[in-house]
């Protein structure tokens, strides 16, 4: 149930003290022996709160002392960039992480104090410097980089993520072994943390120019030409995120009729819409948060909205208003594979396990291989890597595709590419994206599609994460026989951290929250919204008879 005001203008009430969210990062010291002000890397890095002593100075510096040991031991030596959103807490954070990259002797290349970096851009300057690296004969190193944002958190929160040479998201592996380094450097007391002074830092950083080799590569993985011809008329919201330097400069030097529909920064986002819990939160897939962009969707013949760090999307256009993630991804993947003879003709199509079966109905229409995998795009990075993959994406508004020709973009998500995408698709095709998934809904039938919360122990869900098939005794879902029972992803045999259910016409998979006492359900069903329904309830019941609760 969402909070009476999801969806209206945030009051002075909602918004953070900045001068107190500031204040507590440099005043409070994490208390490791408390699992919730510990070092702790979900599916995108570090995140929490310095006034719940969850992001504050300690944690930071004991983080970039374990990546500066992580990348040595790895025999990472080259340049390592750093970006940061527009988060209060991003600032410190950044300068901080640039204390303890130059007192480890690492030589950094950043944005100025007052830019902000999309994680797009930072992974796409990672395979660009690797690759003029390579392609000098491997002189100098190779490079990997840090994002500081906590995406489309709160304003309360700040993130910390680490992407090591290929560009993506670190592997479990490496975000593993920097978590408890970090943690055992904070019970030390940061006892063997380095640190430089602001004047050594002055000398030894170097400012990077990010934007501008983003912008002029665009036309590498999009049509632009087709867009700026057919005059298509669009609407860009940077929500108050790193992006916010980004689209001006798209719209000038790519010469497109592109108007930035809100070009401020207020670490507070004062001007937002709240969400539907009644939180100041930067989902551009939430009809909540996006509901500004909404209101004015006439005004443009696409309208877009990125997160904080514009790793995510939001498409809007006037005979729909928002795009359900789900339904945006099924449409660039159906154009894509149509459109790119450049790619390889058996590169496959990327989804997480928890996205629409739309896009299993669309692949196998296209002819096209589908690798379903665990949540995390980290593990689409290998296929973006050697083209295997020519699109990967998350049911949370997250995806990466290859360039025109084949090779790779990003290996991390890039909301403003996808964003672009959607001026493309409108621009070749004649048709917006929302008018092609009424396409693949004629064709392939009507998915109900959502997501819900139950509540578990910090045990129950320890348990979930370890389910095995055989914990799953029912044989029906929703008067349906089921069809599968997965605790691995059949694309990768990776362990998915909890159950997915399938049957002909509907699934659930079930996994358990990283910062909440409840676990996740999502579900859907091409049987309509009642049947859907029946699914959840029924998904309630399977795992609970598999927990035994």
């Amino acid at each position: 149930m969402s909070d009476p005001r999801a969806g209206q203008p945030a009051r002075p009430s909602d918004l953070v003290d900045v001068d107190a969210l500031l204040a507590a990062y440099g005043d409070r010291s994490p208390d490791v022996d408390d699992p919730d002000q510990r070092v702790a890397f979900g599916t995108s890095g570090h995140r929490g709160s310095s006034l719940d002593t969850a992001f504050n100075e300690g944690h930071i510096l004991a983080i970039t002392q374990a990546i500066c040991e992580y990348r040595a031991a790895q025999g990472t030596d080259g340049p390592l960039l750093v970006g940061k959103d527009t988060h209060a807490l991003s600032a410190p954070a950044w300068r901080s992480a640039l204390e303890v990259l130059v007192a480890n002797g690492v030589q950094v290349l950043s944005d100025g104090a007052d830019e902000y970096t999309p994680t797009p851009a930072v992974s796409r300057a990672i395979l660009r410097l690797n690759g003029e690296r390579g392609a000098a004969g491997g002189s100098g190193g190779l490079v990997d980089g840090i994002v500081i944002t906590p995406s489309h958190n709160p304003p309360r929160d700040g993130g910390f993520k680490y992407n090591p040479p290929h560009g993506g998201p670190a592997d479990s592996d490496a975000t593993g072994w920097i978590q408890d380094r970090a943690n055992d450097l904070l019970r030390a007391g940061l006892d063997g943390v380095r640190r430089a002074s602001s004047s050594e830092i002055a000398d030894a950083v170097t400012t990077y120019d990010f934007l501008g080799p983003y912008v002029a590569e665009l036309a590498d993985v999009l049509d632009l030409d087709a867009v700026r011809e057919a005059g298509v008329r669009i609407g860009a919201d940077p929500m108050g995120g790193a992006s916010v330097g980004y689209w001006g400069a798209i719209g000038e030097r790519l010469g497109l009729d592109l108007t930035v529909v809100n070009p401020r920064v207020d670490p507070q986002w004062s001007f937002m819409t709240l969400d539907w819990d009644g939180k100041i939160r930067m989902d551009c897939s939430s009809p909540f948060a996006m509901a500004s962009l909404i209101g004015s969707r006439d005004q443009y013949q696409i309208a877009t909205g990125n997160d904080a760090d514009s790793d995510r999307h939001g498409i809007v256009t006037p005979d729909a208003g928002l795009m359900n993630p789900n339904h945006y991804l099924a449409v660039a993947i159906g154009y894509l594979y149509g459109s790119r003879s450049g790619w390889n003709a058996a590169a496959a199509v990327g989804k997480t396990l928890v996205s629409s079966s739309m896009i299993d109905r669309v692949a196998a229409d296209l002819g096209r291989t589908l690798v379903e995998v665990p949540v995390g795009f980290k593990w689409f990075v290998p296929g973006l890597l050697d083209g295997s993959v020519g699109f990967g994406g998350e049911e949370s508004a997250g995806a990466s595709f290859l360039r025109r020709d084949g090779s790779t973009w990003t290996t991390d998500k890039d909301g403003i590419l996808l964003a672009l995408l959607a001026s493309e698709i409108l621009a070749v095709t004649g048709r917006s994206p929302s008018e092609h998934y009424r396409d693949l809904v004629a064709r392939h039938g009507e998915p109900a599609y959502a997501r819900v919360d139950a509540p578990a122990s910090r045990e129950q869900k320890a348990a979930l994460a370890k389910l095995s098939p055989d914990d799953v005794s029912a044989t029906e879902l929703a008067g349906e026989p089921i069809t599968a029972k997965l605790t691995r992803a059949p694309g990768n045999d990776a362990a998915i951290g909890g159950l997915k259910v399938t049957t002909e016409s509907a699934w659930f998979a079930a996994r358990p929250s990283g910062t909440e006492d409840v676990y996740k359900i999502y579900a859907e069903s091409f049987r309509g919204p009642e049947h859907l329904a029946q699914v959840q309830e029924a998904a309630r019941e399977v795992v609970s008879a598999a927990l035994g609760t």
